[in-house]
């Protein structure tokens, strides 16, 4: 082509016409001999000035033809201009994508795939690309595959055959075959691993969503299940391997590039978990762990490839966590939170470009739409898709957002998107930022079809989007109102009937009819008490909620309410107090006992509002107010009925601080030492007893004797009570000693010392609405066949002559609790040389001690018990730390002071701190023992009734777990770390007792 000097060809002035921004360049390429047939075709010219980029079309056009064999070129270019189809799609694609137009260079004969023009070729789904890349059989033909369906989805999108929302359903659908395919590759390298294991894999995100773009990472999340007669150990690192080899067909970079990175990241615990987890762990750690934006990210999972049953297991098993997110505290603090800190952390110069995250970003969108998901879709099904479009079109049809607003923001984010789109196309490149360049802007103009003035009109067009978005995600993300609504659905402050019959379902309420008729019962009516009521409820309903039994809580509440309800205090308790109100709902909620003991004498709530009221009293106390009921009650069975009042009412304080110092409140948060919630309800407990003994002595002795006994007496608290380490359930062990008063005749003495035992007995075992006090003497010399009650020096002729070892290591725990104070302090004198012999025990005693350990260890557990589960007997339980820590009490206590106590504990830390057992070995029995102790005493808390095993009902269980500390859904973490503890536990105790020199 050749023209005058200094003039310009018509060819020049026709591609400048068309668009083209460097004519010359343009006109030496249609020069080239294999354009020859097609340089001055008008219908080519005219479609190149149809697309983006003229110039880079041409350019593609031309490496096209080139690449292609000599024999297929002139069909190229005579279907070019005959087929308009083609001559869009092909040149619509080399217009917008120069990573496109690099792959048809490579792959020349792809062209052929832009051709049909068929119905399924218009809209392609799994089944269509899995079909498309079902000759793939290892990563460069995989990658070709899915360059060649690529070239066709970005064809209908540029030509508009396809819209946004269907290119990125397409792109999702692309995504989903190429997994599948690239997970058949790897199953078939390593054959023997896909036979070990059921291999699922989860899309989260965009892909997860069936919005995916162009060029992004796929989220996805494995969940494995072992083969038919394979272990897990076994399937899972199978999985784990199968998986990896997946992720790296996809990612890799090849001689034919890479297809996207696959991100495993969203897994529980992130990078730092591990790949692949069975359906169980999963469970275990969303139940447990997982934060908010877990569960939102949860949204739009959805299983794509491997084992279809097991994904679809996975997402029945997690939806209901994904649904009950907006119930969590402070859920919408924290997606506002999470919000704010993508925000904040992108770079200051880039944050004007930031297509996705800046303020009026898609990110804006979707965090928005995720939220109003969260909050009402617990409730509205319709409105729990992964998509953004079709849940922003469920929100509009359903009311929760206004259709105008709605009809905004979907203009704008498919704006938004196609632009993303459009960016990402030309390079193939993963960038969420606005080029920056005129040539750069100029093609993404065109690209979304505007030719006037493509740069000024597409900033514009993306100002006021991103405008109306930041306007609109204002409007509905921080709205106030969400805070109210994440929390208590709308009305639900009134309890209307069907407000509450769901909430209560949603809360975990086994019976919602019958608590609707405690709602009602209490919430009815124009009085005064009803009106208090109805503001309390709702809250006490959440706290109820955060319990093992809300069921059980809210029945207390009507039966406290109505024994209380007319009296003015409990009123005005409810209403100013809101510790009160919150601790009662706690202690209501959290098991049998402690309700039991109040609503014998429900005006004992009114510790709960007391700050002082759940500070136990001490013995002191304790003894001055029974010894006062007892000199004021006409007779004895008067006197111990009010002495077990008090008792009664000195359990209630204990139960409930222990409680609420388990769970904690809004205010407090739970105790993190157990060992100090031990030891407190140890001490409470062991001076209560005390005290009621002590009453109880009182009363016998006075109705019989007056005043004075015929002989002094003593009663000597032995086992858990002697240390200070009674729990709810335990029995009261002692001794009884006496010694006649001078002049009286030793019969006498010995029968008035049994007959007060016995009236003792019968007092606090009579049958009343409060619980009985078992006195146990059962470790008495000679035990039940020995005499009840013993003088000093039979005791001391005994012990000289008789005692075992075993009799001298249960004196260890021996402290005078009640009666003659003098009595006690020789009894005490009496036994020292025993319990801490000098010079240590002998090699004889020692392996008396471990043959009757060996011995109770294979006799007394009950048949059918769990030996990793029992508390008091079971491996590492309390025998195992009580019987390590008495054996160094009797070797050393001659010599250590320190082991001259009779509290475990105590003991145990004195025998570390005097190099008896190393810290780490001392702190292991430690944390055994109060895991054990508390064990037990959440048993009894929770069934009413003691028990030295785990409950096995799955209410009663979660009970003890919650006090625990444990969160509903993980009792099986909560039996493996006793196991765990108490495994450790008894392996101390293997080296120390049994090993020890």
């Amino acid at each position: 082509m050749t023209t005058v000097p200094g003039r310009r060809s018509s060819t020049f002035t026709r591609l400048l016409r068309h668009g083209f921004t460097d004519p010359s360049a343009a006109e030496k390429i249609l020069d080239l001999p294999a354009l020859a047939s097609v340089r001055s075709d008008p219908v080519l010219l005219e479609a190149l000035g149809a697309t983006a980029d003229p110039d880079l079309a041409l350019h593609g056009v031309a490496r096209l033809v080139e690449a292609e064999d000599p024999d297929e070129r002139q069909v190229l270019l005579d279907t070019l201009i005959t087929a308009k189809p083609l001559r869009d799609r092909l040149l619509g694609v080399l217009g917008a994508s120069e990573a496109l137009g690099d792959h048809l260079a490579r792959h020349p004969r792809d062209w052929h795939a832009l051709v049909t023009y068929e119905a399924t070729d218009l809209h392609p789904g799994v089944p269509e690309f899995e079909q498309e890349l079902a000759g793939a059989v290892d990563p460069d033909s995989l990658r070709v595959a899915y360059r060649r369906c690529l070239l066709a989805i970005a064809a209908r999108d540029v030509c508009g055959t396809t819209g946004v929302a269907e290119t990125a359903a397409e792109l999702a659908d692309l995504a989903t075959a190429t997994l599948r395919a690239a997970l058949a590759i790897a199953r078939a390298a390593a054959p023997e691993d896909a036979a070990r294991c059921r291999l699922a894999v989860i899309a989260m995100g965009k892909c997860g969503g069936h919005e995916l773009n162009y060029v992004s990472d796929v989220d996805v999340i494995f969940v494995a299940e072992p083969a038919d007669g394979v272990e897990e150990s076994a399937a899972v690192p199978a999985a784990t391997r199968l998986a990896a080899h997946m992720m790296r067909i996809c990612s890799d970079t090849t001689v034919e590039g890479t297809i996207w990175p696959v991100d495993a990241n969203l897994r529980p615990e992130g990078r730092n978990g591990p790949l692949v987890r069975t359906l169980s762990s999963h469970l275990a750690y969303y139940q447990r762990w997982a934060k908010t934006w877990e569960f939102q990210a949860l949204l739009k999972a959805r299983p794509v490839a491997g084992d279809p049953e097991l994904g679809a297991e996975y997402i029945e098993a997690v939806s209901p966590l994904v649904w009950q997110a907006s119930e969590r505290e402070n859920f919408v603090a924290d997606v506002q939170r999470m919000r704010r800190r993508v925000v904040d952390n992108i770079p200051a110069d880039r944050i004007d470009r930031e297509l996705k995250l800046g303020p009026g970003g898609l990110r804006d969108v979707e965090f928005a739409v995720q939220l109003l998901q969260l909050v009402h879709g617990r409730s509205d099904a319709a409105l729990r898709s992964g998509t953004t479009l079709e849940a922003l079109r469920a929100l509009a049809a359903g009311g929760y957002v206004g259709r105008v607003d709605a009809a905004q923001l979907d203009e704008a984010y498919r704006f938004l998107r196609t632009m993303e789109h459009r960016i990402q196309l030309y390079r193939l490149r993963r960038t969420h930022l606005v080029p920056d360049g005129e040539a750069d802007l100029r093609r993404l103009g065109r690209s979304l079809g505007l030719r006037t003035d493509p740069i000024a009109e597409l900033v514009q067009a993306w100002r006021r989007h991103s405008s109306v978005v930041r306007r609109l995600h204002e409007k509905l993300f921080y709205r106030p109102l969400l805070d109210a609504v994440a929390q208590l659905a709308p009305g639900e402050s009134r309890l209307s009937a069907e407000a509450a019959r769901h909430r209560l379902e949603a809360l975990g309420y086994a019976d919602p009819a019958a608590a609707l008729r405690h709602l009602e019962a209490l919430s009815s009516g124009v009085s005064r008490k009803a009106a208090i009521q109805r503001t309390l409820l709702p809250v006490l309903l959440g706290w109820f909620a955060d319990s093992a039994d809300p069921d059980a809580g809210l029945l207390g509440f009507r039966k406290v309410s109505d024994a209380l309800g007319k009296t003015p205090w409990y009123l005005r308790l409810l209403r100013d107090e809101g510790a009160a109100a919150e601790n009662l709902a706690r202690v209501l909620s959290a098991g049998r006992l402690a309700p039991d003991l109040l609503l014998r004498a429900p005006e004992a709530v009114a510790i709960l509002g007391d700050p002082q009221g759940l500070r136990p009293r001490g013995r002191a106390h304790l003894e001055q107010e029974v010894l006062a009921a007892v000199g004021r009650a006409d007779g004895a069975e008067s006197a111990v009925a009010a002495v077990r009042g008090v008792r009664r009412r000195e359990l209630f304080r204990t139960t409930a601080a222990d409680l609420i110092g388990s769970y904690g409140t809004e205010e407090r948060p739970a105790e993190e030492d157990p060992g100090a919630l031990v030891d407190r309800v140890g001490d409470a407990v062991t001076d209560l007893t005390a005290a009621t003994i002590a009453g109880a002595l009182r009363a016998a002795v006075r109705a019989q004797w007056g005043d004075t006994l015929p002989t002094r007496f003593a009663i000597i608290g032995v086992g858990r009570f002697g240390g200070h380490e009674l729990g709810y359930g335990s029995d009261a062990d002692v001794l009884f000693v006496h010694e006649p008063r001078e002049g009286v005749d030793e019969q006498e003495a010995a029968r008035a010392a049994n007959a007060v035992v016995a009236e003792m007995r019968r007092l606090l075992q009579l049958p009343t609405a409060d619980p009985p006090l078992i006195i146990d003497a059962d470790l008495r010399p000679e035990g039940r066949n020995g005499p009840l009650v013993r003088t000093l020096r039979s005791y001391e002729a005994y012990y000289r002559r008789w005692s075992l070892v075993w009799e001298s290591q249960a004196l260890l725990r021996a402290e005078p609790v009640a009666g003659d104070e003098r009595l006690g302090r020789d009894f005490i004198e009496l036994i020292d040389p025993l319990r801490y012999p000098m010079e240590g025990l002998g090699e004889d005693a020692v392996r008396e001690i471990r043959r009757l350990k060996a011995r109770m260890e294979s006799e007394r557990l009950p048949r059918g018990a769990d030996p990793t589960l029992h508390a008091k007997l079971g491996r590492g339980g309390l025998s195992d730390v009580e019987w390590t820590v008495q054996l160094m009490q009797m070797r050393h206590g001659w010599s250590e002071p320190g082991l001259r106590t009779p509290r475990t504990r105590e003991a145990l830390a004195a025998a570390c701190a005097a190099g008896l057992i190393p810290a780490e070995e001392a702190q292991t029995l430690d944390e055994a023992w109060v895991l054990a102790t508390r064990v037990r005493n959440a048993v009894m808390l929770v069934r009413g009734r003691p028990g030295d095993t785990f409950p096995s009902g799955p209410r009663e269980l979660t009970a003890v777990g919650r006090y625990l500390g444990y969160e509903p859904g993980h009792v099986g973490d909560m039996l493996d770390d006793y196991r765990r503890i108490t495994r450790r536990a008894r392996a101390v105790m293997e080296e120390r007792f049994y090993g020890a020199v």
